[in-house]
């Protein structure tokens, strides 16, 4: 499988979006709004009825794209859209400013991105189709104008871990990517971070 292209999330690949979610919404019908809604507007928990499980996720993520807002990058093959990543300024995504994991030390840092998520079909991952996003999300980022791109993986210590734990990437591959790995200064979460030069 080789990979044709990444394109922004723009309105008129809404229904690409859609349909490489499928009916769970990627991740348990979050619909990559975990990130970018408050805890008590966030509709995936099980608690939900079943029937309208992550209805308003889909339709905030719905309202986002085709207000024009590009809420992430889809990665396409010969076959269509095989790939999701979610990069945005990080003021888009709300949650960040409130967790207790992963607070910027410095909120008001200006042209900080933050990359919070990569979905990939089961049979398309260990295909180097996330690294390729990731390097989409780059680029992307440094030509929206960001200084500094963030994001928040975990570390598997080089080993497996199942895809719904590894949402936000591994340590791994933003090292090989060339960012810079520290703590988070309130938990034990790992911080990557990349400089962007910007022409």
């Amino acid at each position: 499988m080789s990979i044709v292209s990444i394109e922004p999330a723009t309105a008129e690949r809404w229904y690409d979006l859609e349909n490489l979610f499928g009916p769970t919404g990627a991740y348990g019908h979050c619909w990559c709004t975990f990130f970018r809604r408050r805890a008590k507007d966030h509709t995936a928990s099980i608690s939900c009825d079943r029937s309208t499980r992550g209805l308003d996720n889909k339709e905030e993520l719905r309202r986002l794209t085709l207000d024009g807002r590009v809420p992430g990058l889809l990665a396409y093959d010969e076959d269509g859209p095989c790939g999701w990543v979610s990069v945005a300024p990080r003021e888009d995504f709300i949650r960040l400013s409130r967790s207790r994991t992963l607070r910027p030390a410095d909120p008001n840092e200006p042209g900080v991105w933050s990359l919070v998520c990569f979905w990939l079909p089961p049979r398309r991952r260990r295909r180097g189709v996330g690294s390729r996003l990731l390097d989409g999300a780059i680029e992307y980022a440094r030509a929206g104008g960001a200084r500094v791109l963030e994001a928040y993986p975990v570390d598997t210590a080089g080993g497996r871990a199942p895809s719904a734990e590894v949402y936000t990437g591994t340590v791994e591959m933003f090292r090989r990517a060339g960012f810079t790995l520290e703590g988070h200064h309130l938990s034990e979460r790992v911080v990557a971070r990349l400089e962007l030069k910007t022409e």
